[in-house]
């Protein structure tokens, strides 16, 4: 998995970076479109749906394909109610070492990169990622991002950052209202002020906490914690929380015309009440928007 001449120009000069062919062999399920360095580009329609999943309908879908291990909670969060979706970019750190600081400087330094390493991968962001990175849960003397480099993201990506670690600045931070911070703790200690540390990795495979991170995955942030989304089961995460939703509106309503009871709604529903929801469901569905009446259409009833 270590760098070699296949990796794209673009890529930060960083031990652990997947070459194209590895990033798609990895993420062969996902058979939609790629970014230049075949990171998975999992579509801006599907983001947008996915802002009104919950943990729970996420989760769910995760667990029935055998991914048990794709969620994180016990943050410390810039909004009361967050709602974060973008796409995975990963950053792995490792406690510095300088004989691979060294080497990783003097490719920086033959390449004509400034800054630091961590700056390298926030350099390439584009609009809808969200960069999340295992700080190793350093929360003194992590200092991730402070209010300038959450600018800088802020300006690129529109959407916020994960951190296994810590942050700073949370006063400028918090000026950017839309700019969704989820991480350990906030510490007024700059990074390295501690003990140093040194990214390692750039869109590699990642621990956050107990969860699995891989480049690409989609990141939703809740106020509950964040569950991260193979690309390939996004669109199915989104059809299954539309579906849930309008089985629970048909739900309320019937519970409130005295149709059915609560154990006949709350339990596995009969064929009666299924087919009652497919006969309410075909009244509506030229009222809903144009992919969820395709998601509908699609459905074996």
């Amino acid at each position: 998995m270590s760098a070699t001449n296949t990796v794209s120009q673009e890529s930060p000069p960083l031990p652990f970076v997947l070459t194209n062919e590895q990033m798609e062999q990895y993420t062969r399920q996902y058979q939609g479109e790629r970014f230049a360095d075949s990171r998975p580009r999992v579509p801006d329609s599907i983001l947008e749906r996915m802002k009104l999943v919950t943990c729970e309908q996420a989760w769910s879908v995760l667990r029935d394909h055998g991914y048990n291990c794709q969620y994180q909670g016990k943050w410390v969060i810039t909004h009361e109610n967050p709602v974060l979706v973008g796409r995975a970019v990963t950053c792995n750190f490792i406690p510095y070492r300088p004989d691979l600081a060294d080497v990783v400087d003097e490719e920086a330094k033959e390449r004509g990169l400034e800054g630091r390493d961590k700056h390298w991968v926030m350099d390439r962001l584009v609009q809808n990622d969200v960069i999340v990175a295992d700080l190793l849960d350093k929360q003194i003397g992590g200092g991730f991002i402070g209010d300038n480099l959450a600018n800088m993201i802020h300006e690129k990506t529109g959407t916020g950052c994960v951190v296994w670690g810590g942050t700073r600045d949370l006063a400028g931070v918090l000026e950017l209202e839309d700019f969704v911070v989820f991480n350990r703790n906030w510490d007024p200690s700059t990074s390295g002020s501690y003990d140093k540390t040194m990214v390692i990795g750039y869109n590699a495979p990642i621990v956050i906490g107990r969860a699995a991170v891989m480049a690409g995955d989609v990141v939703l942030g809740l106020r509950e914690g964040v569950v991260f989304i193979p690309a390939h089961l996004a669109q199915e995460v989104v059809e299954t929380s539309e579906l849930i939703r309008l089985k629970d509106k048909f739900g309320f309503q019937r519970l409130k015309e005295g149709v059915y009871t609560a154990g006949q709604i709350d339990a596995a529903w009969t064929d009666e009440v299924s087919s009652d929801f497919y006969s309410w469901v075909r009244e509506r569905i030229s009222d809903l928007p144009p992919e969820q009446q395709e998601m509908l259409r699609s459905q074996p009833w």
